[in-house]
């Protein structure tokens, strides 16, 4: 008999991709494969028309208006490259400072900190203990240089929601950009792009359960105009803003996965956020030591970056292998510096060295949820009596 799977509680590093979102998809793998591109047969025209209506329907979703106001890439990461590297070029010569928080995701800060190399000046605004910042704090950072601010809607280690109408305000008033990843948020909280005032919103479809490999990145209509600089060449597509041949089935996929979050969001909200609670609540019940990251309150249904004192987060993990956890961001995995974003709260190392991240989502059920509270229960116990080794992740149990 095959060994059990893991119970999934990962799913802010990905999702799986739903049924419903695979069926969409399938026939642009094979029979409608045309490319997009193609002006001068139906094979391309149905291309074209299928990513068409998908834009229609990230519109719709997203409060965004105008379809065209959606540029195709390949995920989060690329978009997010694309509005801070351009942005920031097209301002070149006339703006150098640009903003953004502390605990915001490696594909933020990295390009941003390669823009410092290059002659820009870069303010990382800090967070309050609970993951949130103030408002009047990101206004304060701003100066008549400044090209953009990015702040992530909904963080992908600790969960917290910031406040980005207000943080759109401030930027409005002072005539700067303001960028989000919000990657983790879409499908899962409320979002209106045109209502929040954000002029550049970051998306994937791998989040909230659609394909890997496509995001988009919408770009404010209207006046006064986003300028960008592309970040690809090489034919023109996406308005000149990201060449390369459009991922029909993908695009097609990102779409439907979006459609399908939107229909449940309220309820399947509700629902894990109750099985979030439950977890923790059972964990403070069995367990003395226990500490919540992050704002509980302002926060993603389905996260729980929660820490034990006294125990190692990889040798708490090495004991749970039926349990797919983490430690932080799946990107920063590969890494060996303790989260950025956990610092960032004021934790001490002892602390970030001991939390782990909790992603609830579709998958799971109450009947997991215990079976990874009894587990969870069980091996902090073991650790803290000392009837575990020092194992770290990968090694033999």
């Amino acid at each position: 008999m095959a060994p059990r799977a893991p119970i999934y509680l990962d799913h802010h590093a990905t999702t799986p991709t739903d049924a419903r979102v695979v069926e969409a998809m399938l026939p642009y793998f094979a029979q409608e494969f045309g490319n997009a591109a193609s002006h001068t047969h139906a094979y391309g025209w149905r291309a074209e028309a299928a990513v068409e209506l998908a834009r229609e329907s990230l519109a719709r979703g997203l409060g965004a208006g105008d379809p065209r106001v959606f540029v195709f890439a390949r995920g989060a990461t690329e978009s997010n490259n694309l509005a801070l590297l351009g942005a920031a070029e097209a301002q070149r010569g006339r703006r150098n400072h640009l903003v953004a928080l502390a605990t915001e995701h490696s594909s933020v800060l990295d390009p941003l900190r390669a823009l410092a190399r290059r002659g820009f000046e870069l303010t990382e605004v800090p967070v309050a203990g609970s993951g949130l910042v103030d408002p009047d704090d990101v206004a304060r950072s701003l100066t008549d240089r400044t090209v953009l601010v990015s702040v992530m809607w909904a963080n992908n280690e600790i969960g917290v929601l910031q406040p980005i109408e207000a943080i759109a305000r401030r930027c409005r008033e002072r005539g700067v950009l303001l960028h989000c990843d919000a990657a983790q948020a879409v499908g899962k909280v409320p979002l209106d792009a045109a209502a929040s005032g954000v002029d550049l919103l970051s998306l994937t479809a791998h989040k909230l359960y659609g394909p890997k490999g496509v995001g988009a990145l919408y770009v404010r209509p209207g006046r006064p105009r986003v300028r960008l600089e592309p970040i690809l060449f090489g034919g023109g597509h996406e308005g000149g803003l990201r060449s390369g041949t459009l991922p029909v089935p993908l695009i097609v996929g990102f779409a439907r996965a979006l459609e399908l979050a939107l229909a449940g969001r309220a309820d399947e909200a509700k629902r894990i956020a109750w099985l979030r609670d439950h977890l923790l609540d059972r964990l403070h019940a069995c367990l003395a030591g226990v500490f919540v990251n992050g704002d509980l309150e302002r926060r993603l249904p389905g996260n729980l970056n929660v820490g034990f004192e006294g125990v190692s987060a990889d040798a708490l993990m090495a004991g749970l292998p039926e349990l797919a956890l983490s430690a932080g961001s799946a990107c920063s995995s590969a890494r060996p510096e303790p989260s950025h974003v956990l610092k960032a709260l004021g934790l001490p190392d002892d602390a970030v060295k001991a939390s782990i991240r909790v992603g609830l989502g579709r998958t799971n059920t109450l009947e997991e949820i215990d079976a990874a509270a009894d587990r969870m229960i069980a091996e902090v116990s073991a650790l803290r009596a000392g009837r575990r080794g020092t194992r770290t992740r990968g090694e033999a149990r």
